[in-house]
């Protein structure tokens, strides 16, 4: 029977450069061309529709690239796997379904799956934790008989079309959040993917074979419809006899998924999340600062709340724990619509707006055109325009598929400090090109502890009640008051300067679906 893969990632995992091969905007030539490959085969198949001068593309790169990095860069393979995705989307019809989805259904989903922080790592990664111990019979049994009830139609069995909802809020509403702010390294990359914390402690033979079914759900719909959205799982607490149930676990994943998942001994669980995010960003129970459990809503981090305009405080938690998705206006700005349905009325409201000065700031445009690949392209090639005027395309064009014009560049933040044993910077300055690492491996490394860091000021938890009649434990976000990082070097500012130094404008793609901003227009 194989082991499982006990200790740490390796020290360099932690950096940006580690992540970046196969990402867009690192992609070398030849892998450019896998995906002009990919492109040509999926239109001529009828399952894409490239970018006109008066259409928007029907899917960004972004998430082309992720069905290409899932199976090696080899176009067939990659269309096959989309042309399935392609067929159940269209079966059961998940559009409408994610727009219709009754709200409770939905947050009776995230209850007993991985729920976001609203924490990122310091390359911009979503940090997830699935409190596995909290998953008792008493709960999946008033889970599957709600599932049962569901009015959700389709091929798929009712649970799995709830599970899909939250794929869906990763992809359209947590990632292309997490890319539009500025000030995380990389920024010409869109963040695609995410990490996940899942504690295990307190969880007995019995209750993991009773959990079987549910766990492999949630594995077998992201590998065959929502691929390479994982950057690394970080198991904690497991029991003496995880060994023995590795051998059938391990079975739910391909190879590349098993290559992610790390076991942590107690003594590694705070050195080792601390190499990937800063303190603050950690659930008190494994070391760190930050006051959340699942159950509670996510603690937005200051600097994706500071850039932010949350239309009524009332909708904060309908905003960050519901069916979710964002559009682009006509301004430039990102608009947060909160869908779904409640009390059997569809819903739909602007519930959040993503400023346009912090969108899609100092990104280069990857379409076409790779770091790696060219190295003469340089962010200062592209001519500064002023904030109001449309780029070097016809008027009549609209923009790019989730694009919209920064109106500044930040200023590149100051590299960080590394910890003792990590060999790369944790964060590069951004639009440089990066020498990308040789593939990632299994490690027992042990890396070093960090010091210990400030005490931060929290604000005192709260209760609200949603329009469903539900309550929603509500803990805002940790504040410092300081930008050392846990690891005692430096880190980026805490605050964002509004609007900060003057660069040029660019380009770049995200993984928002095709949206028009005069949809803004059919509702109140």
């Amino acid at each position: 029977m194989a082991e499982p893969p006990v200790g740490p990632p390796p020290a360099s995992a932690s950096s940006e450069q580690s992540r970046l091969k196969g990402h867009l905007g690192h992609l070398t030539r030849q892998e450019e061309e896998a995906l002009s490959d990919f492109k040509k085969l999926s239109a001529d198949q009828g399952l894409y529709r490239p970018e006109t001068d008066t259409q928007r593309a029907s899917h960004d790169d972004g998430t082309l690239v992720r069905y290409l990095r899932a199976r090696k860069f080899v176009p067939q393979d990659a269309f096959a796997q989309f042309k399935d995705t392609e067929k159940w989307r269209k079966d059961n019809n998940l559009d409408a379904l994610y727009e219709k989805i009754d709200i409770q259904d939905y947050q009776e989903a995230r209850s007993v799956y991985p729920q976001w922080t609203g924490r990122r790592d310091r390359r911009g990664i979503p940090v997830y934790l699935y409190e596995v111990g909290k998953l008792d019979s008493k709960k999946m049994i008033a889970y599957s008989q709600a599932t049962s009830k569901s009015k959700a139609k389709g091929p798929s069995p009712s649970r799995m079309l709830r599970l899909f909802a939250l794929y869906e809020n990763l992809t359209r509403f947590v990632m292309p959040l997490c890319s539009a702010v500025p000030g995380r390294p990389n920024p010409e990359s869109p963040v695609d993917q995410s990490n996940n914390i899942v504690d295990i402690s307190r969880v007995g033979l019995k209750q993991f074979w009773n959990l079987r079914s549910h766990m492999q759900d949630a594995s077998q719909l992201a590998t065959a419809h929502y691929p390479e959205t994982l950057d690394r799982i970080f198991i904690i607490g497991a029991p003496s006899f995880f060994p023995t149930v590795w051998g059938w676990i391990k079975k739910w994943f391909d190879p590349i998924t098993t290559s992610k998942i790390f076991i942590l001994s107690q003594e590694q669980v705070k050195p080792t999340l601390s190499a990937f995010m800063d303190v603050s960003s950690i659930p008190k129970k494994y070391g760190g600062d930050l006051d959340f459990e699942c159950g509670m809503m996510p603690s937005m981090d200051p600097d994706l709340r500071k850039c932010l305009e949350i239309k009524d405080a009332k909708l904060e938690e309908l905003f960050l724990t519901g069916p979710t998705r964002w559009v682009d206006s006509e301004e430039g700005e990102m608009i947060a619509l909160s869908v779904g349905s409640i009390d059997g009325k569809p819903h739909k409201e602007a519930v959040a707006t993503l400023s346009s000065l912090a969108v899609r700031t100092a990104t280069g445009s990857s379409m076409f055109q790779s770091q790696r690949s060219h190295p003469n392209f340089s962010a200062t090639q592209l001519a500064s325009q002023p904030a109001s005027q449309p780029t070097s395309a016809p008027e009549s064009r609209p923009q790019s598929r989730g694009t919209a014009m920064a109106q500044t560049q930040m200023q590149a933040p100051p590299p960080m400090a590394v910890q003792p044993g990590i060999q790369q910077s944790l964060q590069a300055p951004p639009m440089q090109p990066q020498q990308m690492p040789p593939p990632m491996g299994l490690s027992q490394q042990q890396m070093a502890p960090p010091r210990g860091p400030p005490q931060p000021t929290v604000a005192p938890e709260s209760e609200s009640t949603l329009p469903n009649g539900s309550v929603m434990k509500r803990q805002p976000a940790s504040f410092d008051g300081t930008n050392e990082m846990q690891n005692g070097g430096a880190a980026p500012p805490k605050s964002i300067s509004m609007p900060p130094a003057q660069l040029s404008r660019m380009e770049t793609q995200y993984m928002t679906p095709a949206t028009e901003p005069s949809e803004l227009k059919n509702f109140q």
